[in-house]
């Protein structure tokens, strides 16, 4: 048998080279910091390619790779991975998302404190030469309110470590129930604005995706206390760097602590230099015992899945023998967009989810395809860090319970998924069925039956049944140059409620949402992208 090669093409601890090279039959290559234009020219020599956040996994390297089998990161974040190109060419995607949570924990509390005792500034202030004890003084954490936004594995640590200091926290996470919240000794809060109008400090803990981009500028700045800090340990891009300069400026916001920016190294550098923000160079994660771990666990993840001893920490595809697998995927595919558009749809806590399974597919093995539903459903809040393998058991961590039925005789359809989402504010029922092996529909949405194609940028308005509606909807797409690939329009009656689904070529700009929002015939307006 040829020898099965890993390439290695940012740093990685020892151990998990050790730990890929000592397995019979496997060769591991170490070229640190490849550039990329040489990563296209060898790419195609091997089965495995382990990265961490400064190899760009892309397209074009993707198509190059003609051997390769699959992609681990070393750490949460998968930025740099075109997970979707690789999913197409059936390469498998792993990540190792627990490694660092300790770490970065850490290192939030420890831009918490530095924050409130002006640390840095005093130790320039000495090694400056001065002794200045009027300049920095401090304020304690004892008797605070700290907000937390994203209660994950982090947030949660910075939770325990929090509340050792006396501090009062309160929670903001969607996938949270409040009771698993208030198990943590933390009140919830339903919505973001009740905790920037109470927090003394807050501190996020989301991935950035489309709705975290921005989450905290100018106008949710201006409903927080005169005086809070701000910490962002997360990823670059949460907390508007230039909102928050001119918070700084005008000492609504008393201080930040930064370690991660919306261009790394960072450009901008007005953030930088002022004198009451602290940063660091994305050092979340830098400590030996977080580069040990996600090491080791990567190393340990991406061998064994090309030694043929099954899949851990795969982000694309579910732990299931590749022959079950064949039987399962179109299935697995259309639970995991039925789950992201519930996600992405319901509004509140996610309190349960029921999941449905109708006709013949119920003799197919349901575990994978509920937890494939799940993962879809997280995926909108909490990105990588939830995957095929830990989805379950990160539904049971929040409070969420997820109930599974078969039903043997066939309704409507020969095969039906149908989902049943509740929250604290509502509940939201999602229908789909494969049409041919390589057709997935949406057959249904809460009382309105559809024929919708679940795929790319969907834009979906509840509306008043009248005339003329389907004709403004697409005036006011067409005049951002906006086109339509495909559309259903379900009601009930003649003159009651309708609701109009829209494949779009490009995705809608949160303006012309706001726009189509105001049109007075629409009842609700959302985008969602599969």
């Amino acid at each position: 048998m040829a020898d099965i090669r890993i390439l290695v093409t940012d740093p990685l601890a020892e151990e998990g080279i050790r730990l890929m090279q000592a397995a019979n039959g496997v060769k591991v290559d170490v070229k640190p910091k490849l550039p990329q234009e040489e990563l296209l020219k060898v790419i195609g020599d091997y089965d495995g390619l382990v990265v961490r956040s400064g190899t760009q996994v892309t397209k074009e390297v993707l198509e190059k790779a003609l051997r390769l089998k699959v992609v681990g990161r070393a750490g949460a974040g998968l930025d740099n991975v075109d997970v979707a190109a690789a999913s197409k060419r059936g390469i498998v995607v792993m990540n190792a998302a627990g490694g660092n949570t300790i770490s970065t924990a850490e290192h939030t509390m420890a831009m918490l404190m530095a924050l409130s005792r002006n640390i840095p500034q005093a130790c320039a202030s000495m090694k400056g030469g001065k002794w200045d004890r009027n300049s920095f003084m401090g304020t304690e954490l004892y008797g605070k309110s700290l907000g937390i936004v994203g209660m994950g594995k982090v947030g949660t640590e910075v939770a325990r470590r929090a509340l050792a200091f006396g501090m009062r926290l309160v929670v903001y996470d969607p996938y949270l129930t409040p009771e698993r919240t208030r198990e943590l000794d933390a009140e919830p809060v339903s919505a973001l604005e009740d905790l920037y109008k109470k927090c003394d400090y807050i501190t996020v803990h989301t991935p950035l995706s489309d709705e975290t981009r921005g989450l905290i500028g100018t106008k949710q700045i201006a409903m927080m206390k005169k005086g809070v800090r701000l910490i962002n340990c997360a990823r670059g891009g949460i907390i508007d760097e230039k909102a928050l300069v001119e918070a700084v400026k005008s000492g609504h916001v008393a201080g930040a602590a930064v370690d991660v920016f919306e261009q790394e190294p960072p450009v901008y550098r007005e953030l930088i230099d002022l004198p009451k923000v602290i940063v660091t160079p994305h050092l979340g994660a830098s400590t030996e015992e977080a580069q040990f771990n996600v090491a080791k666990e990567i190393a340990i993840s991406v061998r064994d899945f090309l030694l043929g001893q099954g899949v851990r920490n795969a982000v694309n595809i579910p732990s299931v023998d590749p022959q079950v697998y064949k039987l399962i995927e179109p299935y697995l595919k259309l639970i995991e967009k039925i789950g992201v558009m519930q996600g992405q749809l319901v509004e509140g806590h996610v309190k349960q989810a029921q999941i449905r399974y109708v006709g013949e597919l119920v003799r197919l093995p349901l575990a994978p395809l509920t937890n494939a539903f799940v993962k879809g459903l997280l995926t909108p809040a909490l990105q990588e860090s939830v995957n095929y393998v830990n989805a379950a058991l990160i539904a049971k961590e929040r409070g969420i319970q997820v109930t599974e039925i078969k039903a043997t005789e066939a309704e409507d359809f020969a095969n039906l998924i149908s989902t049943v989402v509740e929250t604290d504010k509502m509940k939201y029922e999602i229908h789909g069925t494969l049409f041919t092996r390589s057709d997935p529909r949406i057959v249904r949405m809460n009382e309105f039956y559809v024929d919708a194609v679940p795929s790319g940028a969907m834009l979906i308005v509840r509306n008043q049944d009248k005339p003329g509606m389907i004709g403004q909807m697409g005036t006011i797409l067409g005049s951002r140059g906006i086109n339509i690939g495909w559309m259903t329009l379900g009601r009930k009656q003649a003159g009651s409620d309708a609701l109009m689904v829209f494949n779009l070529d490009q995705e809608v700009p949160p303006e012309l949402m706001e726009e189509i929002r105001r049109v007075p015939s629409v009842l609700t307006a959302k985008q969602i992208k599969l």
